[in-house]
């Protein structure tokens, strides 16, 4: 399973550490940490070097049930190319690793690292100061037939030229259905008097405020500053009077497990896991919509061994190797095609993955997903300054 705390270990996206403070200094005119087009690509080793340096979360790959050491899609990754990989889990938190990189990446020097992943959300900041290399789709096949139309063209990165989703999720609602003894349907049901004071929200910016103006009915792909602070109002008074009991980070899961709380906005890879505890715990989609996330590859500039990650992002597509790696995590699976290849497997506990909505979501499912647009550089500083004031941060 994955880490169950990755999700929200950063919940200073608003407020100004390294990332925020260079985020808002590119706000106005040419970034002062841009770097063209021309300047992200260095010779290329890959040939002569037949190595992938890939840095990734804690516990965000399959591993071996005999031996931890072992990782069995990246062996066989080496057994099928060749190509040996440098596998460190060194990422915890997306704007410490934006702080360990960016001196390299902004004065043009080399991170040591062929491929990262981190949030989109973060992908934004990347891609908007020219610190990723566009890919070669043309070396990428099976990323190109495979790829979740729905994950295709985020705000950010339309048609996905300098990222490649990992894995992917949804932030909708988890409640205690047999403690509530009512069905949740829409974000608005959060607010009725029986969940005064036992609901929760996410305290993260990026994670939270998607699915709460989906609740008003906004377009997510296209939201404005009047959509965020009609939604901000909202929430200011239902904290202010104690409906919302507090603002969490992956916390909200002991909440909900103790009945504390019988009502989240969650993860929805954090919901696998608690159901195999408590099969009371439901997760829905609300019907006016939720957020459709993922964390991302990406090729730094100046990336060594820029061919053999592209191949190694390639690997991950084909579905027999996302089935492995979907049935461990338990994320939403960016390669719809590996539903396919679990259903056909004849270990029951491996063929019911195909049909947890979690992992594959129906169709139903699929129409009320969307992927935000991101929050710009310029209106950051002054959005999570009013969030942050709810919020507490």
């Amino acid at each position: 399973m994955a880490d169950l705390s990755r999700r929200s270990l950063l919940r200073g996206m608003g407020g100004i550490g390294t990332a925020g403070a260079l985020a808002a200094a590119a706000g106005c005119g040419v970034p002062p940490a841009y770097v063209d087009a021309a300047d992200r690509t260095g010779p290329d080793r890959s040939a002569r070097d037949r190595k992938v340096v890939f840095a990734n979360w804690p516990l965000y790959i399959d591993v071996d049930d005999h031996d931890k050491q072992r990782r069995p899609t990246l062996d066989g990754f080496r057994r099928r190319t060749g190509i040996s990989v440098t596998y460190a889990e060194e990422i915890n938190d997306n704007d410490e690793f934006f702080g360990k990189i960016s001196p390299a990446l902004m004065n043009h020097q080399p991170t040591g690292r062929d491929l990262i992943v981190i949030s989109d959300w973060m992908c934004a900041r990347f891609v908007r100061l020219g610190w990723v290399q566009e890919m070669d789709r043309a070396a990428q096949p099976h990323v190109a037939k495979n790829l979740d139309p729905l994950l295709l063209s985020p705000h950010f990165d339309p048609g996905r030229a300098h990222s490649v989703p990992w894995q992917s999720g949804i932030t909708g609602i988890a409640y205690n259905r047999k403690k509530l003894g009512r069905e949740i349907r829409h974000t608005a049901d959060l607010w009725k008097d029986d969940l005064r004071g036992r609901v929760t929200l996410l305290s993260g910016l990026d994670e939270a405020f998607a699915m709460l103006m989906q609740g008003d009915g906004v377009d997510i792909t296209r939201w404005t500053a009047d959509d965020f602070h009609r939604m901000t109002d909202r929430i200011r008074g239902l904290a202010r009077t104690g409906h919302i009991r507090r603002f969490t980070g992956n916390d909200y899961i002991k909440d909900l497990d103790s009945g504390d709380v019988l009502a989240a906005q969650a993860y929805s890879g954090d919901v696998i896991q608690l159901q195999a505890d408590n099969p009371d715990i439901e997760f829905v989609v609300p019907e006016e919509g939720a957020e459709l996330w993922a964390e991302s590859l990406m090729i730094p500039n100046l990336a060594d061994h820029k061919r053999n990650a592209e191949r190694l992002i390639d690997y991950y597509y084909r579905p027999e190797v996302a089935a492995d790696l979907a049935a461990w995590v338990n994320y939403v699976c960016p390669v719809p095609a590996a539903r396919d290849i679990l259903a056909s497997s004849k270990d029951r506990e491996r063929a019911a993955l195909a049909e947890d909505p979690l992992i594959f979501p129906d169709d139903a499912m699929r129409k009320r997903l969307a992927i935000a647009r991101d929050i710009t550089s310029q209106e950051r500083t002054g959005f999570a300054k009013e969030w942050n004031g709810i919020v507490g941060l």
